[in-house]
């Protein structure tokens, strides 16, 4: 439903984007991921109209964006940085607006808002005006305006950035609804988000793809996929830690003194092995005064730092 070839964006000698191969089919919940400057808001730009492409194509349910603009376009429900609306306008108003933007006349205007209001949760302040609307809300306001046509390709910013965590789950759990049916694009900071709502995560920088996968598979590149954590006692910190690394599945074990008498250790694997229950077993048979005991599926944010171009020149710094 989006494809994306080549798409390479310059401004005068900066390599913003550089020839991105994508795409994304029914169904795909894309968390799209980089640094800042790394060409996430340009490439989405780009898919979706708003900024031509120096080279390359981006084609909507089979539209190309430059070529057959209105098509592709009808097919997008993009939110962007910042959501930006009238903020004379009451939110009613706006999305009233945005309905007959898309086509919609008469009574199919006021059915679309409301029903885009109620998956929003926007009826406390339907009638304010949006400049008067905390960020909270205005994002909301800018994720229904682009639901209201129920569109099967949706594009979105930082769609829960204001959000407080009751807002973010709401929002969430709205878009794991809408998944199946549509193609979905999220660009977000936020690590945790791409655990819970994306089945696939591409990583970027510099405007070049370093990383594509599915979000478990992305954690199972990190140290501590699969790494077990434990907190005992200090007075037993050195027998226990002797005991996991003598275990032949174990590569690492490192001590970290939480407060005065209490120690935790984390044991690594050696290539992603299961720990869990051996150490478990360990640890019932020693009568260890355990804690705590709980096994890792991996960081996303180290994943993240790793593969990014500047951690992973350091790192290659580092072993030279």
């Amino acid at each position: 439903m989006i494809e994306i070839t080549g798409l390479t964006k310059r401004f005068g000698a900066s390599l913003a984007v550089a020839g991105l191969d994508l795409s994304v089919g029914k169904g795909e919940v894309l968390g799209f991921l980089g640094p800042n400057g790394a060409g996430k808001s340009t490439t989405m730009k780009m898919v979706t109209g708003f900024l031509a492409p120096t080279s390359g194509r981006a084609r909507i349910c089979g539209h190309d964006i430059e070529n057959d603009t209105l098509a592709a376009q009808t097919s997008i429900g993009y939110l962007p940085e910042g959501a930006p609306a009238y903020g004379d306008m009451t939110a009613r108003q706006f999305l009233s607006f945005i309905a007959e933007v898309r086509g919609f006349r008469g009574a199919d205007v006021k059915a679309r808002v409301e029903a885009v209001v109620a998956k929003t949760e926007l009826d406390p302040v339907l009638d304010q005006t949006i400049e008067t609307l905390s960020k909270g809300f205005k994002r909301r306001v800018g994720l229904a305006q682009a639901i209201l046509h129920d569109p099967p390709v949706l594009i979105m910013d930082e769609p829960t950035d204001g959000l407080d965590p009751n807002q973010k789950h709401s929002v969430r759990a709205l878009i794991r609804a809408m998944a199946p049916e549509k193609a979905i694009i999220v660009s977000t900071h936020l690590l945790e988000e791409v655990e819970a709502i994306c089945t696939r995560a591409v990583i970027i920088d510099r405007g070049r793809i370093v990383a594509d996968g599915t979000p478990a598979a992305l954690l199972a590149r990190s140290r501590h996929h699969n790494a077990v954590t434990m907190v005992l006692p200090a007075a037993q910190a050195d027998i226990a830690k002797n005991r996991l690394k003598s275990m032949n599945d174990v590569e690492s074990v490192e001590q970290t003194v939480l407060r005065v008498g209490l120690v935790q250790l984390t044991a690594f694997p050696k290539r992603g092995a299961l720990l869990i229950e051996n150490v478990s077993a360990l640890a019932a048979a020693e009568r260890w005064d355990v804690k705590e005991l709980y096994a890792e599926a991996g960081r996303l944010d180290e994943v993240f730092r790793a593969i990014t171009t500047h951690d992973a020149a350091r790192a290659r710094e580092a072993r030279a």
